[in-house]
C-alpha cells in the first residue's frame, strides 16, 4: 500500500474535511448498526409484554435514526468528493508542472505524447476511483465490520467466535486475488495508454493517413488496438468475478452454522429470541461488509495501478539538471565555443564525436551535412536539451552547465523548419516570444516578420484564432508568425532550421527580408537546406557522422574537393536549379 500512501500525502491540505468526511460515514453506519439492536428490544420487550409507549418511542427514535442518516450520507458524499476532486487537481497540476520543466527532451522522446495525456486521463481516473468509490467504501465497510463484530460480542461470544472459522480461508482469498487483480490493472492501464497514444498520433496526422488512402490500414490497427485492451478488461474482470462468489460461499457457510447452532441455543432456553434475530441481522450484515471490503479491496489495487504510473511519470529522473550552484547567465555577447565536444544518446554510440570550434560573436553559420550528421543535434547542445558526454560547451567563456537552463534559453531564439503554433490568436502566439510585452511592440514584431501583410485582411486581425497547431493558416503565414515570436523575443543567438524553406516565392522574399534584419549583429547558427542560405553564412561547417568534417566560406570548400563539393554538386546546386526551373 506504499502508492496508496503516498496518495494520502495529497489529503493533508484538506484534512479537515476530509476528517469530517469520515465522522459523516462513520454516523451513518452507526446508524444503520443499530437498527438491529432495536429490532431485538421490539421483540423481546415491546411485543412480549405489550408495552405500546414503548413501541411509539421507538417508532419514532427509527424516524430520526433515518433522517440523521441522510443527513450523514450526504454530508460522507459531498466531502469526500470535494477532498477527491482536491486531490485529483493537485496532482494533474503538480505533474503537468513536473513534466513541462523536464529541461531535457529525453522524457518526451522515451514516451508518446498520447502515453503522456494518458495519465492526465486515464491514470488519474483511476485515482479519483481509488479516493472516493474504492476509499469510502473501504472505510464504511471495514467499520461496519469491527462494529458488527464487537456488537455480536456482546450478544453471544462462543457465536461470533465459532463463525469467524471462515475468516482466515476469505482473507487467503481476497490476497491472491487481489494481486491478480492489481497486475491485471497495471495491464489494463498501459493497453489504454497505447491505445490513447496511437489515437492521438492518428488524428494528429490524418492529413497524411487520407493522403495515402490509409483508413483502411488505420481502422484495422484502431481495431486490434481496441480489441488488446479489451483482453485486459476481460481479464481483470474475471479475476474480480471470481471473487465474490468464493466470499459468498464461505460467508454462507459461516450463517448456515450460526442458524443451527444459534437455533438450538434458543430451543434450550440459553438464548432469547430477540437476541438470535439481531445476533443473525448483525451476521448477515457481517457478511456484506466481508464481501464489500473484499471486492473494494480489489478495486483499489486496480485503481492503484494507475498510481503507480503518475508517481512514475512524477519521479522521472531528467537527464539535464541544473547544479545546485548554478547562477544565472550573464547578458550573452554571442561567443560559441565547442570544446572537443562528444555527445551520445545512447551510451557506445557516438552521434557527436570530438567537435571543436569557435564561433566569434554575430557570425552567421551554416551547418551543412547528410542526413543524420548531427546537424540538430549540434544546436540542441547550444539549447542544452542535452548535456554533452564529455568537452564543453562554451558561450562567451560560460560552460552551458554552470548557467540555469531558464536564463540561458531567454537568451536564445530558435525558428523552426516547421511552425508550432498553439491554439490561440494570432496576437497570443507573437506574444509568446515575450509575455510582457506590449501591444504595440507584439504589433512592430508582426510588421517585421510581414505578418501584417495578410493579418490586415482578416475579419479579427490579430484577433484571429489559428486553429489546433495553426491549422487556419498557411505554412508560409504560420512561418511568419513563428519568425514575429523570435523578433520579439529579441535573442542574442539565433537557431534557424531553415526558416524559409517551407514559404512561397512571394513569402519568401517577405521573410527573408525579416531575417536578414533580425540575423543583423546576432550569432546565428542555420542548418542549410539552400544553396542561397549558404552564400550569405560568414563560414561553413560541414559535418559528416557527427565530426566536423570541413569548414571555410562556399568558395574555399569547393576548391578542396570533398564533402561540401559533393553535397554542393548533388544536392544543393540540383535542387536551387529545380526550384528555378519550377518557376
Amino acid at each position: 500500500m506504499k502508492d496508496y500512501f503516498k496518495l494520502i500525502r495529497y489529503v493533508r491540505p484538506y484534512l479537515s474535511y476530509f476528517i469530517l468526511g469520515l465522522i459523516c460515514i462513520l454516523l451513518a453506519s452507526g446508524s444503520q448498526l443499530a437498527l438491529p439492536w432495536v429490532i431485538k428490544d421490539v421483540i423481546d420487550d415491546v411485543l412480549t409484554n405489550k408495552d405500546m409507549h414503548m413501541l411509539n418511542l421507538i417508532s419514532v427514535g427509527i424516524l430520526i435514526l433515518f433522517i440523521v442518516r441522510g443527513v450523514m450520507v450526504y454530508g460522507q458524499s459531498y466531502l469526500m468528493e470535494y477532498v477527491a476532486q482536491r486531490v485529483v487537481c493537485d496532482l494533474r497540476n503538480q505533474m503537468f508542472d513536473r513534466i513541462i520543466r523536464l529541461r531535457g527532451l529525453a522524457y518526451f522522446e522515451k514516451n508518446r505524447t498520447g502515453s503522456v495525456m494518458s495519465h492526465f486521463t486515464n491514470d488519474i481516473g483511476a485515482l479519483q476511483n481509488a479516493i472516493v468509490n474504492q476509499g469510502v467504501e473501504f472505510v464504511r465497510e471495514s467499520f461496519v465490520l469491527v462494529a458488527s463484530v464487537a456488537l455480536m460480542l456482546t450478544l453471544n461470544w462462543q457465536l461470533t467466535l465459532l463463525l469467524f472459522i471462515t475468516v482466515p480461508i476469505i482473507g487467503v482469498a481476497v490476497k491472491k486475488i487481489g494481486s491478480k487483480i492489481k497486475n491485471a490493472g497495471r495491464k489494463v492501464l498501459g493497453q489504454l495508454s497505447v491505445f490513447t497514444g496511437i489515437l492521438q498520433e492518428t488524428l494528429a496526422g490524418i492529413r497524411v493517413v487520407k493522403s495515402f488512402a490509409r483508413e483502411d490500414h488505420e481502422t484495422a490497427r484502431f481495431s486490434k488496438l481496441n480489441n488488446d485492451n479489451l483482453r485486459a478488461i476481460m481479464k481483470a474482470t474475471r479475476a474480480r468475478a471470481l471473487l465474490t462468489p468464493i466470499v459468498e460461499l464461505f460467508a454462507t457457510v459461516g450463517v448456515i452454522i450460526l442458524i443451527w447452532v444459534g437455533g438450538r441455543e434458543v430451543i434450550e432456553g440459553n438464548m432469547s429470541s430477540g437476541s438470535l434475530v439481531a445476533f443473525l441481522i448483525y451476521a448477515i450484515n457481517l457478511s456484506n461488509p466481508i464481501k464489500r471490503v473484499s471486492k473494494t479491496y480489489t478495486n483499489m489495487q486496480q485503481a492503484l495501478a494507475g498510481c503507480e504510473r503518475v508517481f512514475a511519470s512524477m519521479e522521472f529522473e531528467p537527464e539535464v539538471k541544473d547544479l545546485p550552484e548554478a547562477r544565472l547567465m550573464p547578458a550573452i555577447k554571442g561567443e560559441v565555443r565547442f570544446d572537443h565536444v562528444n555527445f551520445s544518446y545512447d551510451k557506445g554510440k557516438p552521434v557527436i564525436s570530438d567537435f571543436n570550434f569557435t564561433v566569434e560573436p554575430g557570425k552567421m553559420v551554416a551547418l551543412v551535412g547528410h542526413s543524420g550528421a548531427g546537424k540538430t543535434t549540434l544546436v540542441n547542445l547550444v539549447m542544452r536539451f542535452y548535456d554533452v558526454t564529455s568537452g564543453a560547451v562554451l558561450i562567451d567563456g560560460t560552460d552551458l552547465r554552470d548557467v540555469t537552463q531558464v536564463s540561458l534559453r531567454e537568451q536564445i531564439g530558435i525558428v523552426p523548419q516547421e511552425s508550432l503554433l498553439f491554439s490561440g490568436t494570432i496576437m497570443e502566439n507573437i506574444r509568446y516570444g515575450r509575455l510582457d510585452a506590449t501591444d504595440e511592440e507584439v504589433l512592430a514584431a508582426g510588421r517585421a516578420a510581414h505578418v501584417a501583410e495578410f493579418v490586415d485582411q482578416m475579419p479579427e486581425g490579430y484577433e484571429t484564432i489559428v486553429g489546433e497547431r495553426g491549422a487556419s493558416l498557411s505554412g508560409g503565414q504560420r512561418q511568419r508568425v513563428s519568425i514575429a515570436r523570435a523578433v520579439l523575443k529579441d535573442p542574442r543567438i539565433l537557431i534557424l532550421d531553415e526558416a524559409t524553406s517551407a514559404l512561397d516565392t512571394e513569402s519568401e522574399k517577405l521573410v527573408q527580408e525579416a531575417l536578414d534584419s533580425l540575423l543583423k549583429n546576432r550569432t546565428s547558427f542555420v542548418i542549410a537546406h539552400r544553396l542561397s542560405t549558404i552564400f550569405k553564412a560568414d563560414i561553413i561547417l560541414v559535418m559528416d557522422h557527427g565530426r566536423l568534417a570541413e569548414w571555410g566560406c562556399h568558395e574555399e570548400l569547393l576548391a578542396q574537393n570533398g564533402i561540401y563539393a559533393n553535397l554542393y554538386h548533388t544536392q544543393f546546386r540540383d535542387a536551387e536549379e529545380r526550384i528555378k526551373g519550377s518557376l
